[in-house]
């Protein structure tokens, strides 16, 4: 199969896909505003160990089409479910990041884990992108409303300001990385990336999270500034790996303030692998142990030698 090609949704609707490998498949789903282009750092190395890696540019993004109208986490899952049955796909791991990993828990959902053998979120937009009653962690809905307000104002601006953010520290990537991934965010429909804005602003995915009977991991990075590393803990059970000391303790007393149900809400089993120099941009900053864990985990390893990939 070519590197990259289309899948028909419906009659004006083409999804721009990456395919490359071959063996078991892995599919990818991009975060908000990117395409499938993000995973760069994935597909150049998973491949040589015996996987097929798909990358998938939802409507919207990236190359795909870019129609007016809904926007959704709904929409999102069917069409991943057409692109999984158009290419036949089974067995499959499924790999959500950011607004991708909210998107791969509608699924979940929606379509009963169709064809899905294993689930891996990472830094995801869940339970929910934003403060609610009962779940203090996230983002405040009003400054989101802010980001949608900029979108459509300045949205040049929108994802340099997203850039900076995205990284533990931004000063430690090169200018000419900083903007190349802020360019994949102008590749975005205007309208799609501000109608996304609102449904990470108001989408609450515990229902969702309560469906998943499938082996899942979380990978997230301990300093991510945009999807904070409470969501991937409200998530899951309580384990030594989970951060201690003063900051951890006001967290879950901030959540128990709240009246937040904190036992709810959880994945059953799931493992949560901490990325302790990372922001948001794990699967780059830590691009060599996030290949590592996600194959340790496909296989069901505890540990595999890092020397197959470059730092």
């Amino acid at each position: 199969m070519s590197s990259s090609e289309y899948v028909k949704i419906d009659e004006n609707i083409f999804l721009n896909i990456r395919d490359w490998g071959h063996g078991n498949p892995i599919v990818f789903i991009p975060g908000w505003p990117l395409g499938h282009e993000m995973f760069e750092y994935q597909f150049t190395q998973l491949p040589q160990h015996g996987y097929r890696c798909i990358g998938i540019s939802m409507r919207g993004f990236g190359k795909s089409s870019k129609p007016w109208g809904e926007y959704n986490y709904d929409i999102f899952a069917d069409d991943l479910q057409t692109v999984l049955h158009s290419l036949d796909l089974r067995n499959v791991t499924l790999v959500g990041f950011s607004m991708g990993g909210a998107i791969a828990l509608r699924y979940m959902s929606r379509h009963k884990g169709d064809r899905i053998a294993n689930l891996a979120l990472c830094g995801a937009a869940a339970p929910s992108f934003t403060t609610r009653v009962g779940f203090p962690f996230g983002m405040e809905p009003g400054a989101v409303d802010s980001l949608i307000k900029l979108c459509y104002s300045d949205r040049a601006k929108l994802n340099a300001d997203f850039g900076r953010i995205f990284f533990k520290d931004s000063n430690a990537v090169s200018p000419r990385l900083l903007d190349w991934f802020q360019s994949l965010g102008m590749e975005a429909s205007p309208h799609a990336t501000a109608a996304c804005l609102e449904a990470l602003r108001d989408s609450d995915l515990h229902e969702d999270i309560q469906t998943v009977n499938i082996p899942t991991v979380l990978f997230h990075g301990l300093h991510d500034q945009i999807c904070p590393f409470a969501l991937a803990e409200s998530m899951t059970a309580p384990t030594e790996a989970m951060p201690t000391g003063t900051e951890a303790m006001a967290i879950r007393a901030e959540a128990m303030l709240a009246g937040a149900e904190y036992n709810a809400g959880r994945i059953k089993e799931a493992k949560l692998i901490r990325f302790e120099n990372s922001g948001h941009a794990l699967f780059y900053e830590e691009r060599e142990k996030f290949n590592l864990e996600l194959l340790n985990f496909i296989e069901k390893k505890s540990s595999r030698t890092s020397k197959f990939f470059p730092a």
